[in-house]
This record gives structure tokens, C-alpha cells and sequence, in this order.
């Protein structure tokens, strides 16, 4: 892969609570079902592609934006192999959730997701590309990179706030709490008997029950988790080797596979901040 076309990672340690990804060639990177611990909202740069979002399937093209709520299972492909590009910036739950409430948005400090899953919208659009170049640019100043981020968001959650709330899934009980021991121990070697066990499920029923509330089976729930814990692990500077026992992977190779299957990116691209690169936005509508 040329290196215009691997994707590339923004962070700032002093905006913790954003993390920009860009993708050139989105040719180059096809996910597995997954899902993250972060809000996202992406901005397709070009071309087209698929969004599959829980039970929901768009085609999405050069000028859209998707959202994505914490925790449901997606993917976005190319299109017969076709070229498309885009930007995506993941928000910090707890964060997104603390702006939304001081704003008035939401009745409680209380994650609510949010029912759109995709803007065809110029004027979003632009502005999207506007706060990315602003992040991506060594010529901003914190103040101006923290000012676009609130005002961007600020705004769109006014501006979503009208659509209806998703209704939560009444998850049984044994399933939430198990959902949690997953999150706990998700470094840990853990067997299907010990799931039962502490579910009161049978395996069978165990299985079709998870993936039925949860959109992953157990086991693609807690490889899930380990990718994410290996992800925060990286963000920090932890060595790949590292992060890959720290996140509960039995070795190296297992957790570059893994991650590269459900982020799209090798562990190293993970790790290595993007240089300053503007994005031009450009309306497709």
C-alpha cells in the first residue's frame, strides 16, 4: 500500500476527547462487523460505498455524513471496488454526552443515541471539512481547534435534537450483566462455560440471545472489546507487543490480524499520528 493511501490517525493529547481518522483510498481497508466505545460521525470525500448499520444497509456517497452510536455493530465497504475516500471523527462518549445535557438536550447526564444515521447535507458537509482541516492544520491554535469542535457539535445536536429518540432494546438483565463481566474481563482467557454459568443461558440459547441484543455473538463481542482496549493501549504509546498481551491477545501476529480485520489499519498505522495534511471540502451535492 503506497503511502498516500494508508489511512492516517490524528490525535492531540491536549483534545483527548476526539480522534480523526483519513482515508484516501477506501479500496485499501474493508471491515468486519464491529463497533466502538466512541460516537462517530464520518464524511464521505469521494466516491461511494456501502453502510451497513445494524439491520439497515446505505449507499452512501462523495458530500454525506454517517453517524454511529456507541456500541452498534457496522460496516462501511467499497462499492465492486470502486474508489472512495473519506474522514471519520470518533468523540468520547462521556464527553459528547456532558454537551449535550449542558445544552439542554438531553432530560439526564445520560448517553441517548441518536436516531440519524446519515446527513445529505451540504452545509454539514462543509463544515465538517472545515473543523478537520482546522484539527489537521499546525497553523491553528488550540483555542480555534477546541472552539470548531464544540461549535460543530453544539450545533448538529441542536439540529438533530428534533428526530425521535431510538427506543433502548429492553436487553434482559443476565444478558447486561453479562455484557459487563465481558467488559471487565476482556483481557482474560474466558470459557463458554464460565458465560453460561453466569448468565443462567445454555449455550445455544446463549449465543442466538447476545447477538440478538448485542449484534455480535460473545466471543465477537469480546474480540471487539480486546481491539479497543489494544486501540487505547496504542493511543497511549504502549509498544505494539505490548498492547497486544495488555489487551489479551496470546501474541503479536493474533493481534495485528485482528486489528487490521475490524480497524482497517495495522497496529503501526494506529500508532503513528498523521502529519499535517488540509482537507478541501468539496460539495458534491
Amino acid at each position: 500500500m503506497s503511502n498516500q493511501h494508508k489511512p492516517l490517525f490524528w490525535r492531540d493529547d491536549r483534545l483527548p476527547h476526539v480522534e480523526l481518522r483519513q482515508v484516501g483510498d477506501g479500496r485499501q481497508v474493508c471491515y468486519a462487523p464491529h463497533s466502538h466505545t466512541q460516537w462517530s460521525i464520518g464524511a464521505i470525500t469521494s466516491g461511494e460505498s456501502t453502510f451497513q448499520y445494524r439491520h439497515a444497509h446505505y449507499r452512501v456517497r462523495a458530500g454525506d455524513l454517517v453517524l454511529i452510536n456507541p456500541e452498534w455493530v457496522h460496516t462501511c465497504n467499497p462499492v465492486s471496488n470502486q474508489p472512495w475516500a473519506y474522514l471519520m471523527l470518533y468523540v468520547d462518549t462521556a464527553w459528547l454526552t456532558d454537551l449535550r445535557y449542558g445544552a439542554g438536550l438531553l432530560p439526564e447526564p445520560r448517553w441517548q443515541d441518536i436516531a440519524t444515521a446519515t446527513l445529505s447535507a451540504p452545509l454539514w458537509y462543509r463544515r465538517y471539512c472545515r473543523m478537520a482541516n482546522c484539527l489537521l492544520s499546525s497553523h491553528r491554535d488550540l483555542l480555534e481547534k477546541q472552539t470548531e469542535v464544540v461549535e460543530f457539535l453544539s450545533d448538529l445536536m441542536h439540529e438533530l435534537a428534533g428526530q425521535p429518540w431510538v427506543q433502548q432494546p429492553n436487553v434482559p438483565p443476565a444478558l447486561e450483566a453479562l455484557a459487563s463481566y465481558l467488559d471487565e474481563h476482556a483481557a482474560e482467557d474466558l470459557s463458554l462455560d464460565t458465560l453460561c454459568e453466569i448468565s443462567g443461558y445454555s449455550a445455544g440459547h446463549l449465543i442466538r440471545a447476545f447477538r440478538q441484543y448485542f449484534g455480535l455473538t460473545p466471543h465477537a463481542y469480546l474480540v471487539n472489546r480486546r481491539v479497543q482496549l489494544g486501540r487505547r493501549e496504542l493511543a497511549n504509546g504502549t509498544p505494539i507487543a505490548d498492547a497486544a498481551l495488555n489487551a489479551g491477545f496470546a501474541d503479536q501476529p493474533h493481534f495485528q490480524r485482528t486489528f487490521k480485520r475490524l480497524m482497517a489499519a495495522t497496529p503501526k498505522q494506529y500508532r503513528c499520528i498523521s502529519p499535517n495534511n488540509e482537507i478541501q471540502a468539496t460539495d458534491s451535492q
